[in-house]
């Protein structure tokens, strides 16, 4: 397949900023409009069809309060909770889409369903991750049903400071930084209880949940929140809070657990200028092609939660060519766990050594890095994460393919 005869689809959310940049990419190529299809219809099972020979690219559902109801069920869209439907309902959406897409002659997914699935369980995707000698942080193997069980398995493992994530969650939404000695607690999140409680950190008043959820600039009381056992009511917020009263911090836990928790040990990660900082590395055709530094104020530094870009030139300095080289490659053997996605993007952790490195989270709609221009060298060069991925199908990219295949080269994990 070359450029002159690719023609793409997109499903997706019409008129959201991720479809239009992938149009906008593709006018760029000189390629015909691509088909949008909706989450919605996908959801309904009122799918136009496929138009035959597509590329068809999956993207985010998130930032649609329609398709937010047709996946967790009615609600406050800004509501925590409701992971669990949300996760099954996904999946349904995704076995129709392929379905959809194997009635469509010649047509071919640029993400395989199950891998897809996979990285929206973090249980399964750390799993996976560690089998394949990724390095993650270490997890909780047992299931956690409530903060009481939280506080006894972070006794019984010997670990004081832990990330606790909702098992199906993006964007950071319900991930709590928690650490306890004694009764003396700490918990910051950006899932906000009723009435104020916490001291708030400001976040950026942009982006919505990826996959499921609005946010609210302010936490409040709303008819639909997200329940636990308690009756406590939780919502995304653009404001991360600090929670150090432990029954505050146990009705933020308990109300989370019901769709399901995924705990790893603290990971201290590197800092500039006295702040943490993680990667946000973009990886097409197995190769690492874009990266942006993500600076937080708080452990968590998404950047619609008060995260800022950071400066790549300081890092790949500090790291040297060698720990630069090593980075990429580590984000490479991520990807090389979804053989069937075009592109993944890996939050990837630098240790507070400079040396150590794991991965934080493996996202199948990672690529939204707007106005962000590839790594030097790197088939991405002078390329946004959108025109990387229209260039790699025109090259022959197909699901399972290594990079070499479509490049030409021995070389598949690192740039320089």
């Amino acid at each position: 397949m070359t450029t002159a005869n690719t023609r793409f689809a997109v499903v997706g959310v019409p008129g959201n900023r991720r479809v239009a940049l992938f149009r906008a990419a593709a006018a760029r190529a000189g390629l015909p409009d691509p088909q949008v299809i909706s989450w919605r219809d996908v959801l309904t099972g009122d799918g136009t069809p496929i138009a035959p020979g597509s590329a068809v690219r999956v993207d985010s559902p998130g930032e649609d309060a329609e398709i937010d109801a047709l996946l967790r069920g009615p609600g406050d869209p800004t509501r925590t909770g409701g992971g669990a439907a949300w996760y099954e309902a996904f999946g349904t959406g995704l076995r129709h889409l392929a379905e959809a897409v194997e009635a469509s002659p010649g047509s071919v997914l640029l993400g395989d369903p199950d891998e897809i699935a996979v990285m929206f369980d973090k249980r399964l995707c750390h799993a996976r991750l560690r089998a394949d000698g990724v390095p993650v942080p270490p997890a909780l193997r047992e299931s956690v049903g409530s903060y009481r069980e939280l506080r006894e398995l972070m006794t019984a493992s010997g670990w004081p400071r832990v990330f606790v994530k909702p098992a199906h969650g993006s964007s950071a939404s319900g991930v709590i930084a928690f650490q306890a000695l004694g009764a003396r607690v700490r918990a910051v999140t950006s899932a906000a209880l009723p009435d104020g409680r916490g001291e708030e950190r400001d976040g950026q008043s942009a982006a919505g949940h990826d996959a499921g959820g609005g946010r609210r600039e302010n936490g409040g009381r709303g008819e639909n929140g997200g329940r636990g056992e308690g009756g406590a009511s939780l919502y995304n917020s653009l404001r991360v809070r600090t929670y150090e009263n432990e029954a505050d911090a146990a009705a933020v836990v308990d109300a989370l657990a019901p769709d399901g928790l995924h705990v790893e040990r603290w990971f201290p990660k590197a800092s500039m200028d006295g702040r943490a900082f993680d990667l946000r590395v973009v990886v097409v055709a197995g190769v690492p092609t874009h990266a942006v530094v993500r600076v937080g104020r708080t452990p968590m530094t998404n950047l619609h939660l008060g995260g800022a870009r950071g400066d790549l030139g300081r890092v790949r300095e500090r790291l040297g060519t060698a720990g630069w080289q090593g980075a990429l490659d580590v984000c490479a053997r991520a990807a090389a766990c979804f053989p069937g996605s075009l592109a993944i993007g890996v939050d990837l952790m630098i240790g507070a050594d400079w040396r150590s490195t794991a991965v934080a989270e493996v996202n199948a709609f990672g690529d939204l890095l707007p106005g962000l221009s590839g790594l030097p060298g790197s088939p991405g060069e002078d390329l946004d994460t959108y025109a990387a991925q229209i260039a790699a199908v025109s090259r022959g990219w197909r699901q399972g393919m290594q990079s070499r295949d479509i490049r030409g080269e021995g070389e598949t994990a690192c740039v320089t």
